[in-house]
């Protein structure tokens, strides 16, 4: 009961806020926004391949958001709250005893110090300079390293500290992030755990236990802990590939616009907490069973940076021809420690028409060579950006299902219909998947590098200027070495994978003034 009167609390305090924000400034711009997406889909191999007797999911999730934003000479806030369930996930009579999922997916405020464009200002040294503190999306070019992942329900945001500078048509940003998961007066030093880690877990026996203080466990494929075979976090935070949340990061991006050409740099380092591998006894009525995990209580961090380029010229005025190219690498040591080299690159030829557009392009992201004898890791790890707009829709890659340890290369064509009232638009897409480094098969030699091959028929259709209907199929064609990148036992698994939703995304406007 608590926790359901506590959402009611919350939420009363935003509408008084927004209130008073109305009452306080007639002069500055402010606007409250909602959003109901409720997404149905149907999945007979999403993510990952489907085992073969195994029966089509289908279900229906719906992310229900609230946004307010103030805008003035000098300040910009915004906050947003969001439920994320799925239906059904509650009964239709709660019980006190049942919990919720409302959140806290933005808050932050922008202190705006410097604008030559706002006469308001008597001294302005540098067209803008701002201060951006708070819970935010960090969302940079097209999403490639850094992104909202708006088409995940939860979404992702970022705690942080941005300095945002313009001038001369140059763009920099100096971002800032610092984690941690304890603010006890006791609390020793700056350990990070980096998840949200579950109250109770299997023994290894598969006795259902406590989980240990301090302990992230790992599990095996049948949710029961274990230290042998490929383990991965219980309720994993995730970045893209890594499953593990950083203990800080750092980040420069500068931008300048000439003309219709856009050239961007980043310089990315994150920092990810030491740990040890451990394991706690648990004695469940003749049972002796153990739960492994990682404690991250030591001291020193790991230090990841990526850098790069991304250039995008356009040319034309009626119809646009573009080029999208870019390079990005890795260096320093991964989250376990290790050596890190990877990197990835990207290119492709865009034609915009008043109709049709097309797309040309190949994705290139580098992997581990199981035939190497290299102690260094090679596979790249595309940040926190919106991984499901690049390599399928249907998220085999680099998603929440993980990244290949092969890496991934993609060549792919999209071909787009844009009515000329422009409520309808269609979208065709093809990926060739293949592996970008050899993996070993069961005899110990290289299997094939092709992994399948992805067709993505997407549909949106605008009802009215606050409705949008989206419409989506994926199929696949996979092969047997799918199964090896996916640590799949070869022969168990469906190889035609088909996907399907129907989404429908409400955003009403219910203040703008």
């Amino acid at each position: 009961m608590y926790k359901n009167v506590s959402n009611q609390y919350t939420i009363g305090k935003i509408l008084l806020i927004i209130s008073c924000f109305i009452s306080y400034n007639a002069s500055a711009q402010l606007s409250v926004t909602g959003q109901i997406k409720t997404r149905g889909e149907l999945r007979d191999g999403y993510g990952t391949l489907e085992p073969i007797g195994n029966k089509t999911a289908a279900f229906v999730s719906q992310r229900t958001r609230l946004t307010f934003n103030y805008k003035s000479s000098r300040l910009i806030f915004q906050a947003s709250v969001q439920d994320v369930r799925l239906w059904g996930q509650d009964a239709s009579t709660i019980t006190i005893n049942d919990g919720n999922r409302l959140g806290v997916h933005e808050a932050w405020a922008e202190l705006i110090l410097s604008n030559k464009k706002d006469t308001s200002f008597k001294f302005s040294p540098v067209d803008y300079f701002a201060i951006k503190a708070g819970r935010q999306e960090l969302v940079y070019d097209d999403e490639r390293l850094l992104g909202a992942s708006d088409w995940l329900q939860q979404a992702r945001r970022h705690d942080a500290l941005v300095f945002k500078l313009q001038q001369s048509g140059w763009q920099l940003d100096l971002g800032l992030a610092f984690n941690q998961s304890s603010d006890a007066i006791n609390y020793n030093g700056t350990y990070y755990t980096p998840a949200n880690v579950p109250a109770t877990v299997k023994d290894s026996k598969g006795n259902l236990a406590n989980t240990p203080a301090g302990l992230i466990p790992l599990v095996n494929a049948a949710g029961i802990s274990s230290k042998t075979g490929s383990p991965s976090f219980l309720n994993p935070p995730g970045t893209n590939g890594l499953n593990q949340n950083y203990k800080s990061l750092e980040y420069l991006y500068v931008a300048k616009k000439i003309n219709k050409t856009k050239i961007s740099g980043l310089f990315l380092a994150d920092q990810f907490g030491k740990y040890k591998l451990d394991s706690v006894k648990n004695v469940s009525g003749t049972d002796e069973g153990y739960i492994y995990g990682r404690r991250f209580n030591q001291a020193g961090v790991n230090t990841r940076y990526t850098t790069g380029l991304l250039v995008n010229p356009v040319f034309g005025d009626k119809d646009q021809w573009g080029i999208n190219g870019g390079f990005y690498y890795q260096g320093g040591h991964d989250k376990d420690g290790l050596d890190l080299s990877a990197y990835t690159y990207t290119v492709a030829l865009l034609y915009k028409g008043k109709n049709w557009g097309y797309t040309a392009g190949w994705d290139y992201l580098s992997g581990n060579d199981a035939l190497s004898t290299s102690k260094t890791n090679h596979r790249f790890d595309p940040l926190y950006g919106t991984p499901h707009k690049f390599w399928g829709y249907m998220d085999f890659f680099y998603a929440g299902s993980g990244s290949p340890t092969g890496g991934l290369s993609n060549p792919y064509l999209k071909i787009k219909y844009l009515s000329d009232n422009k409520r309808f638009s269609t979208e065709l897409a093809n990926h060739y998947f293949l592996l970008a480094q050899d993996q070993k098969g069961t005899n110990g030699q290289a299997i094939g590098k092709y992994l399948g091959t992805e067709f993505d028929l997407t549909n949106s259709y605008k009802l009215n200027k606050f409705t949008t209907v989206d419409l989506g199929l994926s199929y696949m064609a996979a092969t047997s070495s799918m199964e090896y990148a996916k640590s799949l036992t070869p022969g168990s698994s469906k190889l035609h994978p088909f996907w399907a939703y129907l989404q429908l995304n409400i955003k009403p406007e219910f203040l703008n003034k």
